[in-house]
């Protein structure tokens, strides 16, 4: 199975992802400066591991603060990484920091 991580360059692509979507979204947001680098990396693995296990049933859009300052304001995105979780564009659930792989299947268990 192909893992499946949207990568946004700019606000419109991440709100046409959006738009195009059937399914949930998480949409989780990256920083590239030097103290956001390594905490991103590490939940690279968990949203690259949680791309997979959900395949069919939920979108996953990894997106860079930076590129995507608009989307990055209107969720409310202050720290990295974040993530929020997005139903019709509403956000149900929201966090940022690390998170383990099997916290962040427990909470999408809980929302999908």
């Amino acid at each position: 199975m192909v893992k499946q991580v949207h990568r946004p360059r700019e606000d419109a692509e991440f709100d046409f992802l959006l738009g195009m979507s059937q399914a949930p979204v998480l949409a989780y947001f990256i920083g590239t400066w030097p103290k956001a680098i390594e905490p991103c990396r590490t939940m690279d693995l968990v949203v690259g591991g949680i791309a997979d296990q959900y395949t069919g049933r939920l979108m996953v859009v990894r997106t860079d603060i930076t590129r995507c300052p608009a989307a990055t304001q209107r969720y409310g995105i202050t720290s990295a990484p974040s993530w929020v979780l997005l139903r019709k564009g509403e956000a149900v659930a929201h966090g940022s920091g690390l998170m383990t792989s099997a916290a962040m299947r427990e909470l999408l268990d809980a929302h999908l």
